[in-house]
């Protein structure tokens, strides 16, 4: 993935009569603008997470007005560390994009001969709102949320935990033979929180997010990227780590969690 600059992957090609594939041209051209404010995001998945985030707020502004608008947005106001960009890309959507009224549900990128495909799976207005209506994930715009299993510090995610198996070891003490180590070495693991409801199909949300963990976690280890194994896909990832699952996470503690950028 290229780090800090959004892909243009669809330059020079026409519009498909495919509604996704339509929907995926378009989310691409809905990006460019703003490269410059997508240029510290480390990943490009964050990039599309952002903008796909910030589509279907604008067609939510559309459908309901700004007065209604303005309470669900209002969590993301104060919860959502890129609410800038979101703020001018939902701005730029409403009065650009506001005649393509499908909402961007999922989407994938996979690289195809050299090239990077970008693929969408879009929902029809009425569908989304139906779901959103009745406690779907719907870009999390306004959670309903249980007030007494809050009060019990129960934290709204799951968790993912990755342990390197020996194909990491090996790779590792490939590039440093004078100080090699072993499965012992992995007694802490690290740990990603992720939405509760990636957990209700934990393994689309591996296959779409694989490299971006497997990236994170060789990084840890060395930061010279010709030296990571180049073709990495899904079967290595999890040859390569222990992937386990919780989506029972409470703070025991009484000071507030924090959030570096």
């Amino acid at each position: 993935m290229k780090k800090g600059k959004v892909l243009n992957l669809f330059e020079g090609k026409n519009t498909g009569k495919n509604t996704e594939e339509k929907y995926a041209i378009l989310l691409d051209k809905f990006i460019l603008p703003f490269e410059d404010d997508f240029n510290g995001f480390e990943y490009q998945e964050e990039v599309f997470d952002v903008a796909i985030e910030a589509w279907n707020y604008g067609n939510i502004k559309s459908l309901l007005g700004s007065k209604e608008f303005k309470k669900i947005i209002s969590f993301a106001k104060e919860n959502d560390v890129n609410y800038p960009i979101l703020k001018k890309l939902i701005a730029y959507k409403v009065s650009n994009f506001k005649e393509f009224t499908y909402f961007i549900v999922d989407f994938d990128i996979k690289e195809i001969n050299n090239d990077l495909k970008l693929t969408v799976v879009t929902e029809k207005e009425e569908t989304y709102m139906i779901n959103m209506l009745m406690g779907g994930s719907v870009s999390d715009a306004e959670p309903q949320f249980d007030k007494d299993e809050f009060e019990q510090n129960y934290i709204n995610r799951s968790l993912i935990s990755l342990k390197p198996l020996q194909p990491f070891v090996d790779w590792n003490n490939t590039i440093y033979p004078d100080s090699k180590i072993d499965l012992t070495t992995f007694n802490e693991v690290n740990i990603y929180l992720i939405k509760n409801s990636n957990y209700e199909d934990i393994e689309a949300h591996l296959r779409k997010k694989f490299d971006t963990y497997f990236m994170m976690e060789l990084e840890g280890w060395h930061t010279d990227k010709k030296e990571w194994p180049q073709r990495r896909n899904y079967k290595m990832f999890k040859e390569w780590f222990r992937i386990d699952i919780s989506t029972a996470v409470y703070d025991l503690e009484k000071t507030p969690i924090s959030k570096s950028e």
